[in-house]
């Protein structure tokens, strides 16, 4: 089964094509210089950015795969959760798409599809227990098969992602932060007491990472030579070496602060299960994080279980994973009608996919060429 996959739920444009789930190509336009300049995401200019690229890299991605829209078999589309205006994008046009072509449409979860991006290419034994962690969301889920998921805990109030961009922004760093905070830290013992690890003292799985980005803002307002006179460029080099120690230890910390409050949570999870988990996943932008991984990685190895993370390129939100959650809901015969809505953050996307026969004709041999 080939499938397009759309994604447009923050600030990447991307499309990609997935027989049977093994990516082929994709192309993708990334917004964070333009967004960059105002410290993170303007709705209004993503979804405006949305519509100017789409249709450069849809003709792009089918003139290098030597594929055209005919050859598709199903049309996939991130309808949620993210923001508003830059889903309608994405929606309205693979509707048109669909609709022209006479292909089936599938909406897709986009917290789902992260998910299973840590998947692809990988033979994964389930019940598995999920950790996302993004600038918008933070979730353990419990996957008894790739199609049955539960939300065993979420973030109350910030997600981690966002705790670090804020964080980050309080020390004059650009915008995304979190990717700064990242390569600063890494190498440096970290002061374990220097910030909390948030909402532990109680007995549930959902997380509240507000208080900890007011804590790193409060200790920067006491040090105010943590701050930077001078803002880096965002795509510049960074030497971490070269920055001062004191800078490097804060970001170290709060790396550790955050990393130390999903293991807590991801080891109650692990305990709590009347099924015992047989993997345990990870998804999501955060999940790039340096420190996160090789904090799941120990937990893995520590409970005999392996652990699948995403290759840092499937991390951040891409077509490719939309599309591969395509072509799974597609051979399950999973599909929706033209009156498929788009799903705002703070919403639950609803599953409301229409039963029918699998769709595809299975896997063929398809022409491809690298980007």
């Amino acid at each position: 089964m080939l499938c397009l996959g759309i994604e447009t739920s923050c600030d990447e444009t991307a499309v990609a094509l997935c027989d049977d789930g093994r990516p082929l190509l994709e192309k993708l336009a990334s917004q964070i210089k333009l967004h960059a300049l105002f410290g993170g995401v303007v709705p209004e200019l993503a979804s405006r950015e949305h519509l100017r690229r789409m249709g450069p890299l849809l003709d792009a991605l089918f003139r290098e795969a030597g594929l055209g829209l005919a050859d598709v078999d199903a049309v996939a589309v991130a309808r949620g959760p993210g923001l508003l205006g830059s889903l309608l994008i994405g929606l309205a046009v693979a509707k048109g798409l669909a609709l022209a072509a006479g292909k089936p449409l599938i909406g897709v979860d986009h917290l789902h599809a992260h998910l299973l991006a840590a998947t692809l290419g990988r033979e994964v034994a389930y019940p598995a227990l999920g950790l996302l962690v993004s600038g918008g969301h933070t979730q353990i889920v419990l996957l008894r098969s790739p199609l049955d998921l539960t939300v065993l805990g979420r973030t109350v109030d910030d997600a981690a992602g966002e705790a670090f961009d804020k964080a980050a922004k309080s020390l004059n760093l650009p915008y995304p932060g979190g990717v700064f905070v990242d390569r600063l830290g890494a190498g440096i013992e970290p002061d374990r007491a220097l910030f909390p690890r948030p909402n532990l003292e109680n007995t549930h799985l959902d997380f509240s990472f507000s208080g900890l980005k007011t804590a790193v803002a409060t200790h920067v307002a006491r040090h105010p030579g943590l701050r930077l006179a001078v803002m880096p460029a965002p795509d510049g080099p960074v030497d971490a070496a070269a920055w001062p120690l004191d800078l490097r230890r804060v970001c170290s910390s709060l790396n550790f602060a955050v990393a130390d409050t999903l293991r807590v949570k991801m080891e109650r999870a692990l305990d709590g299960l009347d099924v015992p988990a047989v993997s345990i996943l990870a998804a999501g932008g955060v999940a790039a994080n340096s420190r996160i991984r090789a904090m799941l990685e120990a937990l893995g190895a520590r409970r005999g279980l392996p652990c699948f993370l995403p290759e840092p390129a499937l991390c951040a939100d891409n077509a490719t994973m939309i599309a591969a959650a395509g072509c799974l809901l597609g051979r399950a015969g999973l599909t929706h009608d033209l009156a498929l809505d788009a799903v705002p953050r703070g919403r639950k996307v609803p599953w409301d996919y229409q039963a029918g026969p699998p769709l595809g004709r299975g896997s063929v041999d398809r022409r491809s060429k690298p980007q």
